[in-house]
């Protein structure tokens, strides 16, 4: 008959202890995610908004002027990453449409821009939407099952109605996890 406090019986509780306190936890943190707890913030979460180097406005251009994502961020639709259009793309446009005022004077935000592409200088645009490093995302595989714009709304939001782009979803593992739930329900 073994003993309660026989050596074989208390590493048996141990360990059973150890099982269900772990278990619960990964339930409790599992739970957690997909109710909507943000851990692990990288310091770019949701409505995040940096200061631009140039007023850029997505309201007017995709707003007003319809002009579609796959326009500008063409790089979505056929690699993993979605690239800042290059000054080239800009310039299809702004040769002729300088923005300018009653006076005749140019918007100073376009000025910017084509200042920068005559001295074929990058403008540094600063990231928006940051992700960790271990995590692999492929825009190409969303825009190819959804189809711009709707696969693009789907993380960027309303982007035709920002007049500043920020973040607007928190891209969190759980987001991610909620987001792939809805979409197997509907």
């Amino acid at each position: 008959m073994t003993s309660f406090h026989d050596r074989k019986s208390v590493s048996g509780r141990v360990s059973i202890l150890a099982k269900t306190f772990l278990s619960v936890g990964a339930l409790l943190f599992v739970l957690a995610g997909l109710s909507g707890c943000e851990w692990g913030s990288i310091g770019y979460n949701k409505g995040y908004a940096p200061e631009q180097p140039i007023a850029f406005s997505h309201e007017l251009h995709a707003g007003q002027y319809k002009i579609q994502c796959l326009y500008c961020h063409a790089s979505a639709e056929r690699a993993a990453h979605s690239a800042v259009p290059s000054l080239n793309i800009c310039m299809n446009c702004h040769l002729v449409v300088n923005g300018a005022d009653s006076a005749g004077n140019p918007s100073p935000a376009i000025a910017k821009v084509v200042e920068a592409y005559n001295n074929d200088k990058p403008v540094p645009w600063v990231k928006v939407h940051m992700l960790p490093d271990f995590v692999k995302f492929n825009h190409e595989a969303h825009v190819q099952k959804f189809g711009a714009p709707k696969a693009c709304h789907k993380c960027h939001g309303p982007v035709e109605s920002m007049e500043t782009l920020f973040q607007y979803s928190s891209l969190s593992m759980g987001w991610v996890l909620r987001s792939r739930l809805r979409q197997r329900r509907a």
